[in-house]
């Protein structure tokens, strides 16, 4: 039975990657030869991310709207509005509800796909492309295909008919149905990219340790779980986190197949915020949209911290 992940003994060259001791990473320094490739990665983030927040800033705390020049301070009155009509708290629920269930299910099909793509054949190459491609469709399409298709006149109740005959069900007409299909969709859209990093983190496990662990009488699930998994763990946390961000602030895909309906039950944030702006309530939008830059910041600092502590430990 494997009770510890060891490195077997070492026959390569000095330096290579199995040699090194574990224990925390060795930082590594900026230099000058590195400025070139950071400088315009800060540049982007300083125009598309930080400059928006700040002009955002000043109107989360304003009365403005789009039928008057007049722009007053009113404190945090715009937040007040936002929890007593209960857009505050229901869009605050259904996004953790829905980045939750996009989160589990892509990170969960993406590894059994990275598992079952991991080998590099013909037939392999073909299905990462095959499962790629919603990747390069665009969210608002791809939406309104899966709106088709989820329709009660649609493809899926058809299919489920040939099995169960009269079968019909209008999956985005129920609100709990309604919430799983689109957090489905969406993780469905982005799986192609997990699925990648997961193959790239699979195949960067060393073959010694797996064979060690084989030999050792380890059965499959004990070797992924023992070796494997661990090592998996840069690639867990890339896909951790980028999943869960993107699905706390996911806007196209909802818009598209249910327009935050029916009643509020996918009614995500960002939807709230598009239309707050869409009735000229500015201010007010302003406020809900720091709501959200907030809520993704408490979210990502503490889940990234958690998941780089257990990279260091595995």
């Amino acid at each position: 039975m494997v009770t510890q992940l060891q490195a077997p003994p070492v026959s390569s060259p000095a330096g290579s990657a199995s040699a090194l001791p574990a224990g925390p990473r060795p930082r590594r320094r900026v230099t000058r030869r590195t400025w070139p490739f950071i400088i315009p990665s800060i540049v982007l983030i300083c125009v598309f991310f930080t400059v928006p927040f700040l002009l955002n800033l000043p109107f989360a705390f304003s009365s403005w709207t789009g039928y008057s020049s007049d722009i007053a301070f009113v404190g945090l009155s715009n937040f007040e509005l936002l929890a007593s009509r209960g857009i505050l708290w229901t869009s605050t629920a259904v996004t953790v509800v829905y980045a939750v269930i996009c989160m589990l299910v892509q990170n969960v099909v993406s590894l059994s796909l990275a598992f079952a793509l991991r080998d590099t054949t013909w037939g392999n190459t073909f299905f990462r492309s095959l499962f790629f491609l919603p990747v390069l469709i665009s969210p608002l399409a791809g939406g309104y295909i899966w709106r088709a298709i989820l329709d009660p006149e649609g493809p899926l109740n058809a299919a489920i008919g040939v099995v169960v005959p009269g079968f019909s069900f209008a999956w985005l007409g129920d609100p709990v149905w309604a919430l799983f299909s689109v957090a489905f969709v969406d993780a469905w859209k982005w799986c192609g990219i997990a699925t990648l990093v997961y193959i790239a983190g699979i195949n960067s496990v060393p073959r010694e340790l797996l064979e060690a662990a084989e030999i050792d009488g380890a059965p499959p699930w004990t070797r992924f779980w023992k070796v494997t998994f661990p090592l998996l763990a840069p690639a867990f946390t890339f896909n951790v986190v980028t999943t869960l961000i993107g699905a706390l602030t996911a806007y196209d895909v909802v818009a598209s197949m249910t327009q935050g309906g029916p009643g509020d039950s996918t009614s995500t944030l960002n939807f709230a915020v598009v239309q707050q702006f869409g009735y000229s309530f500015f201010g007010v939008a302003s406020s809900l949209n720091l709501f959200v830059t907030l809520l993704v910041v408490v979210v990502a600092i503490p889940l990234v911290s958690w998941l780089r502590r257990r990279e260091i430990s595995a």
